[in-house]
């Protein structure tokens, strides 16, 4: 197993140095679900949420999160983003939504964090959205679906 690469060799914490490494197009896909009640879905899919359209707000809500993500995650690096796309879409068995965050960079560090970031925040601004409804909501399933691009060479998971 390879060793962590925010720590040093003295134990103390650091921000990865990614200067020498070489700048290339790296994307990265992740995806989140969220489960409710007949009621909150029927409410949020036909966009009659207690406070508006839900699925658009939380499709912005994970642009703008992702693009906040090294204010959040003390570690990641500053990235000058080039995409950002959230899509939410109803789940077949019609007990929530299914969201997918895609982050694009040209950059010398990869944009994982990035679209993680956009999958929860969208997640969260639906559960808050509409917990007037369902406070029982479940979010579930937050995961990198691929990567490709940098050093370490492209992922995808396994049955996506």
């Amino acid at each position: 197993m390879s060793a962590l690469t925010h720590q040093d060799s003295d134990g103390r914490i650091r921000m990865v140095d990614v200067g020498d490494k070489a700048v290339t197009r790296r994307r990265a896909v992740a995806e989140a679900q969220i489960t409710m009640n007949a009621e909150a879905f029927t409410a949020v899919r036909d966009g009659q949420g207690p406070k508006g359209d839900v699925l658009k707000t939380a499709e912005i809500a994970g642009i703008m999160a992702a693009k906040k993500t090294s204010d959040l995650i003390p570690l990641c690096h500053p990235l000058p983003l080039t995409k950002l796309k959230v899509a939410i879409e109803a789940l077949p068995s019609g007990a929530g939504f299914h969201i997918t965050a895609e982050a694009q960079t040209d950059g010398k560090t990869g944009v994982e964090m990035e679209a993680l970031t956009a999958a929860s925040a969208a997640a969260l601004t639906v559960y808050d959205m509409a917990k007037a409804l369902d406070k029982s909501m479940e979010i579930s399933g937050l995961r990198l679906v691929s990567k490709t691009g940098g050093k370490s060479g492209d992922y995808q998971r396994p049955g996506s």
